[in-house]
């Protein structure tokens, strides 16, 4: 995981949300939905981005929560 933001990761029959570079978990969750609200919020307050990994722990969805790079035209 070398992007910056939080991430939402399986782990067993569960949900964690891991912080880029970090060892630890900062909470894991019995579902998807719950472990993404919570990252949702922390990316938020961090102002980063939110990356959800499907089972196959592949990026599946990706929200930004910060200064966008590329933001929209118009």
């Amino acid at each position: 995981m070398s992007k910056q933001g939080q991430h939402v990761v399986p782990n067993g029959q569960k949900w964690s949300v891991l912080r880029a570079g970090a060892s630890r978990a900062s909470g894991t969750f019995a579902t998807q939905g719950e472990a993404v609200e919570r990252a949702r919020q922390l990316a938020r307050e961090q102002r980063t981005e939110l990356f959800i990994h499907g089972r196959d722990g592949r990026i599946r969805e990706r929200n930004s929560y910060g200064k966008d790079p590329h933001p929209p035209k118009g």
